[in-house]
């Protein structure tokens, strides 16, 4: 049997930047070629980023992208690397966006992939299955492909598949059985979600059976304005077994030998066909890539298996990683963040902190006279612990300012509060160019308890679809994990322990207007990931009493998730992209 050494390019690119992801190709190639590689993969439209949204309308980024990819096929073989067989996801398109007025059925913007070799584009394919459901609006972007197209490498048939091909039956992975190949590619921009990869590798050995061929899958790395991609590469052989595994949030390039089953021969000779096939529903092409690298001598290039690890690393690394890549890709060159010695602006100051560095992070605790001096103690032991930039500025005095020359009373001055630190904030960040972190969790955001243009403020919110009592694990284990390395615990156990409260009047805690956490989390969940109504969530055994109640402030707190800040996607509904509701609405839950 061939022996076929396979590079999946696990890497984080940033969209729109054609140049700099083409070298980013460009970089990874020569390592992979370095490697002794004899077919190199890079992820879904690796090209232009991923998703690239709206862009995929304006005409003159496609063709920028069908030229990138042109010279990009040049450049790999000036660069000595033409005789390396390349896959590369990119955007291209074979008529008009399907929204102008001369749209032609069956043609538009295509979600592609490109067999680069030789200097020149050998081979294209066309994602056949388009996700229209959570984060994904492909549908509305591009037009299905309905040829599957089979290169041979090597003496190797191999499929071309994209991403969502994957997740359903049929199509792509029907055709490439009957079409005999030994291997399926499938390069993919698949966002992380909490446990997607327990799903993933079931997943890829399902396909493998349907094609009876092994998949090698590549999945990109890094941070999308929500978006999060964990990495997670792998390769499956055609009875199931898991042959190698990339790690999760970290470029890394899985180089691993793997024996495929050699081509049959065809009536022309060589493999190659007009495209005279058709089966479940798809017509094959086929080509042929000539003058591939030869196996490697010496030992056999073994990727390795990454174990998975504990839900709330998962969860840290990919909140860290969504930060860095927000900041850093956006140009901002540091963060500010108030610091109330509470639970959630310290988990936000620790993940800022390993996300950025803690010059890049300031801490601003900004008092009333309701702050507790155990909250202002807590803030500054964070402080300390972590090395960040920490800033006091007392509010009391402009509060009554305000208060002076306006009447208010119960929770407008409340709010006032939170509305004035949001003003300092944002002056801050005005002045020395930070970008504004908010600290609000995804249990605050539900039931709308924060401030409009106060504690909501900010630019970005790491913790946006962290749940509170998640919130809390997230805490203990970013300790213990500090811990565990002989390092200072970044979060102080006082802040980790004591009831939360906003402080915003005398005495008040979060249960003072909220059920507990551990009780609201659950029927949380339930209402928003679950999209359980209220009769599945009192037969799920709730209070009924508790539900109509948390019910009633979701349903009326839309308003002020339609403003708050964008923040990484954890869950399988974040709030935003994943779940969309109209503001104005009198649907409710009957009680």
């Amino acid at each position: 049997m061939p022996t076929l050494r396979l590079a999946l390019s696990q890497v984080n690119p940033s969209v729109g930047d054609l140049a700099g992801n083409a070298d980013l190709v460009r970089r990874w190639t020569r390592t992979a070629a370095d490697a002794g590689a004899q077919l190199v993969l890079f992820p879904e439209m690796v090209l232009t980023g991923y998703p690239v949204e709206d862009l995929v309308f304006r005409r003159s980024f496609v063709a920028a992208s069908q030229a990138a990819l042109r010279r990009l096929a040049a450049d790999l073989a000036a660069d000595g690397l033409g005789g390396l067989p390349v896959v590369v996801g990119y955007l291209d398109a074979d008529g008009p966006p399907q929204v102008s007025s001369d749209a032609e059925p069956g043609r538009g913007a295509r979600n592609a992939a490109a067999v680069l070799h030789g200097g020149e584009v050998v081979a294209t394919y066309f994602k056949h299955h388009l996700p229209n459901y959570g984060v994904f609006d492909e549908d509305r972007y591009f037009v299905p492909g309905d040829t599957l197209t089979v290169v041979r490498v090597g003496g190797v048939d191999v499929a071309l598949t994209i991403c969502e091909d994957m997740w359903q039956a049929g199509g792509p992975f029907a055709a490439a059985r009957q079409a005999g190949v030994g291997l399926v590619v499938t390069i993919n921009g698949s966002p992380y979600e909490l446990n997607k990869d327990d799903i993933r590798l079931p997943l890829v050995r399902r396909r493998a059976a349907e094609a009876g061929a092994t998949v090698a899958y590549v999945n990109m790395v890094g941070g999308q304005d929500e978006l999060v991609f964990e990495g997670d590469s792998l390769i499956v052989d055609a009875d199931g077994t898991l042959l190698a595994r990339a790690p999760q949030f970290v470029e890394h390039l899985l180089v691993h030998d793997v024996e495929l089953p050699a081509a049959a021969e065809r009536a022309d000779g060589d493999g190659a066909r007009a495209g005279g096939e058709v089966t479940d529903g798809m017509r094959i092409v086929r080509a042929t890539v000539g003058g591939v690298p030869p196996a490697p001598g010496g030992a056999a290039a073994v990727g390795g298996i990454i174990e998975p690890v504990a839900d709330e690393a998962e969860v840290w690394q990919a909140l860290v990683l969504g930060l860095r890549d927000y900041v850093d890709k956006n140009r901002f060159p540091s963060v500010v963040l108030g610091l109330s010695g509470g639970i959630d602006s310290a988990v936000v100051a620790a993940l800022a902190v390993d996300a950025l560095t803690p010059g890049r992070v300031v801490g601003v605790s900004l008092p009333s006279q309701h702050s507790s001096e155990h909250s202002r103690a807590d803030a500054e032991d964070l402080a300390k612990r972590t090395g960040l930039d920490y800033r006091v500025a007392p509010i009391q005095p402009m509060v009554d300012t305000f208060l002076a020359n306006m009447s208010l009373s119960g929770v407008a001055v409340e709010n006032l509060q939170a509305r004035v630190r949001g003003v300092l904030l944002m002056a801050l960040s005005n002045q020395e160019g930070h970008l504004v972190l908010t600290t609000g969790n995804k249990s605050e955001l539900a039931v709308g308890y924060s401030t409009l243009y106060g504690d909501s403020v900010g630019g970005f919110n790491p913790v946006k679809d962290v749940w509170k009592t998640l919130i809390w694990r997230l805490a203990k284990w970013r300790n213990a994990d500090a811990a565990r390395r002989g390092e200072t615990p970044p979060i102080p156990e006082n802040s980790i322990g004591k009831p939360p409260s906003a402080e915003l009047s005398p005495g008040q805690l979060d249960s003072d207007t909220l059920p507990d956490y551990d009780v609201l989390d659950p029927i949380l969940i339930g209402y928003i990931d679950g999209d359980l109504g209220r009769t599945g969530l009192v037969e799920s055994g709730h209070d009924p009493a508790i539900i109509d109640r948390v019910l009633r402030m979701v349903d009326t707190a839309e308003y002020k998730r339609r403003q708050s800040a964008p923040g990484t996607k954890i869950s399988m509904k974040a709030f935003g992209r994943d779940r969309r509701l109209p503001i104005t609405n009198r649907w409710r839950e009957d009680s």
